[in-house]
């Protein structure tokens, strides 16, 4: 299957099942469910669901027990960019072509989300309906945990914080973005990963490779995207790394080497995936789109 249209199934399939999984709450709180709602369903490429899929399928699970995996890290992914968009943070007002949720509702509505967000991830993935085994759960849960807190994104959301103003190395650079970035992408294709009770300790090995390469690769095309991207496309605001002074690899390594770097991370992705006797093919597509994307 085209990576397109895949990843069409897979967004109407990923939000008719959160959707469905918010709509069940009580209406005890209806301008937090409402925030919860529009921060996690507002759009968006769903590309770690999406890794989630791509991975579980190759290694045979079915595409049922998979949606609770992907949902539960994609509700991670969403509460990060709520808090992430908030004025303590990086300030901005718009984000997928819509309002940023605190401005849509107010700063407080917005943190409350953003942590009703993160714990939703974890009552998904232990949801008993899911039909995985217990091993799976805790191998999920401790992925999800790890990847998403003081050792991945939050760690790398800090580093990120306290390097504002400051010229960043390109071996700091890459440990910031491996956390802040890397850390979700990485928590994706291994979760598909863990969802496939039959997948063997060398296929996790090269898929958690591909899994840091094409997270680096993601990233620096994110800081091109920055320089270069239109407002407009992105859905967010062009020139906002700019603006806060962050270190990134086109004004690290100038915005020619930084294309050239994100090719050769997709390339690197694409050949750990070698020998592994499974069809990869939306993983490699994958690879490939994430430095050759405009948005």
């Amino acid at each position: 299957m085209e990576l397109k249209e895949f990843a069409k199934d897979v967004a109407s399939r990923i939000n008719s099942f959160m959707e469905s999984y918010i709509n069940k709450f009580d209406d005890d709180a209806p301008e937090l469910k409402e925030s919860m709602r529009y921060g996690l369903l507002l759009g968006g490429k769903r590309a770690r669901p999406l890794l989630v899929y791509a991975t579980g399928l190759a290694l045979g699970q079915s595409i049922e027990k998979l949606d609770y995996a992907a949902a539960a890290i994609e509700c991670v992914h969403a509460y990060s960019l709520i808090h992430d968009d908030m004025p303590e943070m990086d300030n901005d007002k718009l984000r997928r072509g819509h309002a940023t949720v605190h401005v849509k509702f107010s700063q407080t509505v917005a943190l409350l989300a953003g942590d009703a967000l993160q714990t939703l991830a974890f009552e998904i993935v232990s949801d008993e309906k899911s039909g995985l085994s217990d091993r799976a759960v805790a191998k999920l849960t401790r992925l999800l945990s790890t990847k998403a807190g003081y050792q991945g994104m939050c760690g790398g959301q800090a580093i990120d914080l306290a390097s504002e103003g400051k010229h960043l190395s390109f071996d700091e650079l890459r440990l910031l973005h491996s956390k802040k970035t890397g850390a979700l992408i990485r928590a994706a294709v291994l979760m598909g990963a863990a969802c496939a009770d039959n997948a063997t300790d060398a296929q996790i090995e090269k898929l958690d490779e591909y899994a840091k390469w094409t997270g680096l690769a993601f990233q620096v095309w994110d800081d091109i995207l920055d320089v270069i991207g239109d407002t407009a496309v992105m859905g967010k605001t062009q020139g906002s790394d700019i603006s806060l002074d962050k270190s990134t690899y086109p004004a690290l390594l100038g915005i020619d080497k930084a294309k050239e770097f994100a090719h050769e991370c997709a390339q690197k992705a694409i050949a750990s995936l070698k020998d592994l006797a499974i069809d990869t093919s939306l993983l490699e597509q994958f690879a490939l789109f994430a430095v050759n994307r405009d948005h």
